[in-house]
């Protein structure tokens, strides 16, 4: 079984007990998450639109932590200008426990 749910701005693919990450929510480590945007379940069958409208995923929080930097270079060739920049992006990482619908 599986679920297809939508936070941040992205679409996650989901069974029990995956753990994803999403971008940052606010939740401390060890709290539980409901996500109520469920977009498609599958059990066999795939529902979809009004079949899920009451499907819910819910997930506990696993850790708060900010991705591997990511080097961020501009350059323009023969006027000299040159920038160097790094960029961490927070996520949340979530563990699925069960998915309702």
């Amino acid at each position: 079984m599986y679920a297809i749910i939508a936070t941040g701005g992205k679409q996650y693919k989901v069974s029990e007990g995956d753990e994803i990450r999403v971008e940052k929510l606010d939740a401390a480590e060890g709290d539980k998450i409901t996500f109520d945007n469920v977009i498609a379940i599958s059990d066999g069958s795939l529902k979809a639109g009004k079949d899920v409208a009451s499907a819910k995923v819910t997930g506990t929080v696993v850790k708060q932590d900010r991705a591997k930097k990511v080097i961020v270079y501009r350059y323009k060739r023969k006027s000299g200008y040159h920038k160097k920049n790094g960029h961490r992006q927070p996520f949340t990482a979530v563990k699925i426990d069960s998915i309702e619908g």
